[in-house]
């Protein structure tokens, strides 16, 4: 559920460049955060996040204040982020040579976090994390970061992928698989035990949502 739905589609409807700075100021974040995850590269985040907001502002103004008040804000954001995802590979795939765009060091450690060394560790397991994501196919990664990234439900995965909620629920399902699967982040497990080994933690208790909700 989009809890800023309400109050920020009637800004929208009622003040279109009060309202887009609220939509910029509460969902920069999450849309960042699922290009990250995406491309794996920081460098590509900040420009794809830039696309999808001019991309975004440019249709809020071609809709009438009905159709902007009616806007789910993050499901739409993420389809438009999604689509301009998807327009940066396959520019990528038609430029043979190019990097892949892993930039590790460049992921940002939250500020609060324990201390140097700890956010090291933090920064090192979360590149695994990235580095794993990366290296799923599109049609597993999309659908893992938007529900577990994005934090959209299901049905507005679907929507965004345009394809039936049960399919989405099994690209999930053996996106996470992999995941666990990948050694990188068992090597979390294996070294840093339950307490420590947040990347595999969270791959953990994904799966065992997914499975739960699953089975209803």
């Amino acid at each position: 559920m989009d809890e800023t739905t309400l109050p920020l589609t009637e800004l929208l409807a009622t003040d279109l460049d009060d309202g887009f700075t609220e939509l910029v100021r509460t969902q920069a974040g999450t849309v960042r955060s699922v290009l990250l995850r995406l491309s794996g590269s920081a460098r590509d985040a900040d420009d794809l996040g830039q696309e999808t907001f001019l991309r975004a502002y440019s249709a809020l103004r071609d809709y009438p204040p009905e159709r902007r008040g009616q806007l789910q804000p993050r499901a739409w954001l993420l389809t438009i982020a999604a689509n301009v995802w998807r327009n940066h590979v396959r520019t990528l795939s038609r430029r043979p040579g190019v990097a892949d765009g892993i930039e590790v060091t460049a992921i940002e450690v939250p500020d609060g976090s324990p201390g140097p060394e700890q956010r090291a560790l933090d920064g090192a397991r979360r590149a695994r994390l990235v580095a794993a994501l990366s290296g799923l196919p599109d049609h597993h990664r999309l659908p893992v970061v938007l529900r577990h990234i994005g934090e959209l439900s299901y049905q507005e995965v679907a929507g965004i992928l345009d394809c039936p909620v049960g399919t989405v629920k099994a690209q999930v399902s053996r996106g996470l698989a992999a995941l666990r699967a990948e050694p990188g982040l068992a090597a979390d497990r294996t070294t840093y035990g339950a307490a420590g080994g947040t990347t595999a933690k969270t791959a953990r208790e994904a799966a065992r949502k997914e499975r739960k909700e699953a089975t209803g």
